[in-house]
């Protein structure tokens, strides 16, 4: 800059690229946020179409639960009108049912010939039509489009006037079952004074439940047609359903585009507080019937102990009575009794004293008898006692002898186990004196034959010059030996066995034992695996062969 403006350092810009640079990233830009929003579209659409089907799965199951149910509902009816037989002509309530069925009957089918039957022709008529301007390809006159446009709006204008009337009919059947009140007798005011204090109680917590109910009405606030599309629409999202609230909101959404979701869930609130409101009425009642059932069962009980009590009171007064005059005439027959039994006491009192002596006398005779029996007795076990002891001293001496005699066996056996250890001890050391003697005198003449080769080889050892070539040469010897081998190389082996000969393999005496238990037929016995385990293989096997592992 201090050049000046005009100095060949800078260059002048270039607006035009850099206008096409920047128009090229604008466009980029906008290509990017044309795909964002085709995303955020499709993924709305996709969610849309997520809820819809979902909605769609839960409608046809209340399709196919209302179908049976209206299902089961006709064929209960007509079961019971069925299962109707009046006794006899003047019931005319039976005959009645069965006309009031026809005449439902009827009326079904008069209105879906009045209001089913025009719209199923009308779409008949404009499908067939509609066919008909496809194939041919032309164009209908004005007056038949007219004409048609004015068949659709009548008949719209008359389903528009069969729903109301519907409406109506509803509204009016509706109200007469309120006007019924039929809740007054559910409930009952007590007027015994026993079950006072119970009414008290529960009456006020009755009123306190009936001043909450009575915050809102009915239907919450709304009108009666939408709070039970609000009510319809809530029971098909059972707690069954995965993400049932918001797929329930969503529907009442849908269905009401004029109210926002906080009406919506405040209305719901409002609801569950009153259904929670009045299953409390209904518990409280139940309990309250129950009380007063258990009440009057304790009172009843109570009368009942009472009664008993006094018709006790009564049998007892009667049998007081009754044991009195059973007393009076049993104190007679006792006194007459009694005279009766003192003279045979008297009398059962001689003849038992006649029956004493005569038992004493048998008793005195029974003991000598037992007395002499009881001695022969002693008698007999004294002798089978003196026996058993003889018995035992004779098993006892002859034990000690028996015993007296196997260690005499024994010493004189550890004597001579003793000598013939003493002996094979110097017969070990006899023969390991030669073996060092026999080892001595072969180190001596191994001494001895190696002088005398030393000898012989500087006697006949040839002292010649140093020839290289001539050693490093193939000597005439062996040279003989490759043209011989070269004719005979047809008859030798094919391949070089590196293994055992049969000489090596015959001379291992394991094998001919176990050939010789083979022969006798008994190498599959207890004897043959016993031999065979205490042979040694002529070799010792290597140290390397052997596995280092530790079996447990």
């Amino acid at each position: 800059m201090k050049n000046g403006l005009g100095s060949s350092k800078y260059k002048p810009a270039e607006y035009k690229k850099l206008q096409a640079i920047v128009d090229a990233v604008r466009l980029e830009s906008d290509l990017i946020g044309q795909k964002v929003q085709k995303s955020r579209c499709a993924a709305k659409a996709t969610k849309e179409s997520s809820i819809l089907r979902q909605h769609r799965q839960v409608w046809s199951r209340e399709c196919s639960r209302l179908e049976k149910a209206e299902e089961k509902a006709e064929n209960d009816i007509q079961d019971f009108l069925n299962l109707i037989r009046p006794n006899d002509k003047t019931e005319t309530a039976i005959f009645s049912l069965q006309e009031y069925e026809l005449l439902l009957q009827q009326e079904r089918e008069a209105f879906r010939i009045a209001t089913v039957e025009p719209i199923n022709q009308l779409k008949e008529d404009l499908c067939f039509r509609l066919n008909d301007v496809q194939h041919h390809q032309h164009t209908a006159q004005q007056s038949n489009w007219e004409q048609v446009l004015q068949q659709v709006s009548f008949v719209k204008d008359q389903q528009s006037y069969i729903t109301e009337n519907l409406n109506a009919e509803y509204l009016a059947i509706e109200e007469e079952i309120m006007g019924l009140d039929l809740e007054k007798y559910l409930t009952s005011t007590p007027d015994d004074m026993a079950f006072h204090t119970l009414s008290e109680r529960y009456q006020s917590r009755m009123q306190n439940l009936e001043e909450l109910l009575q915050r809102t009405d009915r239907f919450c606030g709304w009108c009666p047609d939408d709070h039970q599309r609000f009510q319809f629409t809530l029971s098909q999202y059972t707690h069954d359903l995965p993400n049932h609230s918001t797929l329930g909101m969503d529907m009442l959404q849908r269905l009401f585009p004029g109210k926002i979701k906080q009406e919506l869930m405040e209305h719901k609130r409002v609801w569950d507080q009153q259904r929670f409101t009045q299953t409390q009425m209904k518990v409280l009642n139940q309990q309250w019937q129950r009380d007063r059932e258990e009440l009057l069962a304790r009172a009843l009980a109570t009368l009942q102990e009472a009664r008993y009590a006094h018709q006790e009171e009564l049998e007892l007064h009667r049998d007081r009575q009754h044991q009195q005059d059973i007393c009076s005439h049993l104190r007679d027959k006792l006194q007459r009794w009694r005279a009766q039994q003192e003279e045979v006491a008297r009398l059962e009192a001689a003849i038992a004293a006649r029956q004493q002596e005569g038992e004493e006398a048998r008793f005195k005779r029974e003991q000598e008898k037992e007395a002499h029996i009881r001695s022969q007795q002693k008698e007999k076990v004294r002798q089978f006692y003196l026996k058993q002891q003889q018995r035992m001293e004779e098993l006892e001496q002859r034990d000690q002898e028996r015993l007296a005699n196997l260690r005499s066996i024994m010493e004189d056996q550890a004597k001579r186990d003793k000598e013939r250890v003493q002996f094979r001890a110097d017969v070990l050391q006899r023969r390991r004196a030669e073996r060092e003697a026999q080892e001595i005198e072969q180190q001596r003449e191994e001494e001895k034959r190696q002088n005398r080769l030393e000898a012989l080889r500087n006697q006949v050892r040839v002292v010649a010059e140093s020839d290289p070539d001539r050693m490093m040469a193939e000597t005439d010897a062996w040279r003989n030996r490759q043209l011989n081998e070269k004719g005979f190389e047809l008859q030798r082996p094919l391949f070089c066995i590196n293994t055992y000969t049969d000489t090596q393999i015959v001379s291992d005496p394991r094998l001919r034992v176990e050939q010789a238990l083979r022969e006798a037929g008994l190498h599959h016995s207890q004897y043959a695996k016993e031999v065979l385990s205490v042979i040694q293989p002529p070799k010792p096997p290597r140290r390397d062969t052997k596995s280092t592992i530790l079996k447990f």
